[in-house]
């Protein structure tokens, strides 16, 4: 058995790799377990926004909003590869809730942070804004904000990154089987799902970041009971074609209340959700069922011209929300806070457990978990730093994306620019270490389809916990929807190659 770390991490998406890059930069031992690939599951699935919400104010969640506003502008400067500010339309008509209201909410999202790098948000009439072609007629007017764009899987991915490159132990297919307190140790049995080993490790504090899994993790794998529980709600969305030009958002008021985003997506299609359900299954395999395709549908279908119908939809995602259970008779008023709860820590070893949470607000609920559970481990908390720390890629001059990719153009000026730009926005600063002295394509080895090339799946294995084809093609990138039939079959073989000739090495 090797000696202790400090802190062992159960669950690899957003949560779990933002409290494993913030401890490893404290000078804490890290070991993060995840049973699948990192964000496989909730963190791959949401609606690609870093945003404030807008709608949470209607619950007096003004906290949390400010928070995450201010988070907002925290993240646009570390990470300006996968995040960018993004122009939201938002119609309004008599039967919605009513233009004060709006007025009012917009200038409180406005106000309740510094906005540094976004415009105030405005009223509109439909006429001189483009989005008056794509709306039907009745839509007169309404309101424009801002908020951001992320790439969220990628988001996890350069957490783990910057966490192993500052000495944590990050394992993916790596599950816990049980854990029990020795003293004022862990002992926790983990599985290898790739090979089926088994290895015991001791931790002097644990972290339950499993998402749908946490009440799982404590009652099954700890033994544990709790009153804290998790109530899980499925959001699921619709990818179709493009459905109009412009590089803004929309966010649509339905009947209901409850309100759809339709968001431009991977250049040429457009990006449908979310839903609000109650969900009780494995969220292992949580899938979209066609009564919510209806009505991601009919919710786009009631503002635009050119109606969606479930014939239009190229391809679906679902992921479960696992939110804080406080009890909320609707689901969506269930809050998306996040509570942390500590046990142990004088006469046991210290537990944390996340319930809750969103993407926006990760980088302080790592923090905010630091706070609480160092003291519990009887260590000084150190100096919070991950605000201002880029993540990798993300160390731009004054986080200005747009003169690094002028400056990669420049560089690579006999490369395609559309593969350029896809590179720059994935990597960031990293994208030379894929393109290396390359001058012409064939300098990447073989091209799989939509400018995916030997060099860059090589870059993924090494340096970012890839294993099999959906981690390229889905977690990575968003590659599914542009290749040739065919590419993934190729892909997988590459892998498989390199598995033969690396062994141990590979995994």
């Amino acid at each position: 058995m090797t000696a202790p770390v400090d802190l062992l991490i159960i669950g690899g998406g957003i949560n779990g790799t933002g409290i494993a890059r913030d401890a490893a930069g404290r000078g804490l031992s890290v070991l993060l377990v995840e049973q699948d690939d990192l964000a496989s599951h909730t963190s791959s699935a949401s609606t690609k926004l870093v945003h404030g919400g807008l709608r949470y104010l209607e619950y007096y969640e003004f906290r949390l909003v400010r928070e995450a506003l201010m988070e907002r502008e925290r993240l646009l400067t570390i990470a300006p590869h996968i995040i960018w500010p993004l122009e939201f339309v938002l119609p309004h008509s008599a039967e919605q809730r009513p233009a004060w209201m709006i007025r009012a909410g917009l200038f409180m999202y406005d106000h309740l942070a510094k906005r540094r790098r976004l415009p105030a948000s405005r009223a509109v009439r439909f006429g001189p804004h483009p989005a008056a072609a794509i709306l039907k007629p009745q839509n007169r007017k309404g309101f424009t904000y801002a908020d951001c764009w992320v790439e969220d899987s990628r988001l996890v991915v350069l957490n783990a990154m910057d966490a192993r490159e500052r000495g944590a132990d990050v394992r993916t297919r790596t599950k816990l089987i049980t854990a029990r307190a020795e003293g004022m140790l862990w002992s926790a049995d983990l599985e290898d799902r790739a090979t089926g080993a088994r290895e015991t490790v001791t931790a002097r504090a644990m972290v339950n970041a499993a998402g749908p899994w946490v009440g799982d993790v404590l009652s099954t794998r700890l033994g544990r009971n709790t009153q804290k529980t998790v109530r899980m709600i499925k959001g699921s969305h619709i990818i179709t074609r493009k459905l109009y030009e412009g590089d803004f958002a929309f966010i649509l008021q339905n009947p209901d209340k409850r309100i759809v985003f339709a968001v431009p997506y991977e250049h040429d299609f457009t990006l449908i959700g979310t839903t609000d359900i109650p969900y009780e299954a494995d969220p292992a395999k949580v899938e979209i069922t066609p009564a919510e395709t209806d009505y991601l549908c009919e919710s786009v279908s009631r503002y635009f011209r050119t109606p969606v119908t479930p014939a239009d939809v190229v391809r679906t995602y679902s992921g479960v929300r696992p939110l804080y259970d406080d009890h909320a008779a609707n689901a969506s008023a269930v809050t998306r806070d996040y509570v942390l709860d500590v046990e142990g820590g004088t006469d046991r070893p210290a537990l944390l457990s996340v319930f809750g949470g969103k993407i926006t607000t990760y980088r302080k609920l790592a923090e905010h978990a630091l706070e609480k559970l160092l003291p519990a481990m009887g260590r000084p908390t150190g100096t919070s730093w991950t605000a201002s720390k880029p993540l990798p890629g993300g160390d731009m001059p004054n986080a200005d994306f747009d003169a690094f990719f002028a400056g990669l153009v420049k560089r690579y000026s006999a490369l395609p620019e559309p593969m350029l730009h896809r590179l720059a926005r994935a990597y960031g600063t990293r994208a030379p270490r894929i393109l290396g002295n390359a001058v012409i394509m064939a300098d990447l080895g073989e091209n799989y389809g939509g400018d995916l090339t030997e060099a860059e799946i090589d870059y993924l294995v090494t340096h970012e916990f890839v294993r099999d084809v959906e981690d390229i093609l889905w977690r990575r990138s968003k590659l599914a929807l542009h290749v040739p039939e065919g590419t993934a079959s190729r892909v997988a073989a590459r892998l498989q190659r390199k598995k033969v000739r690396e062994g141990a090495s590979f995994l």
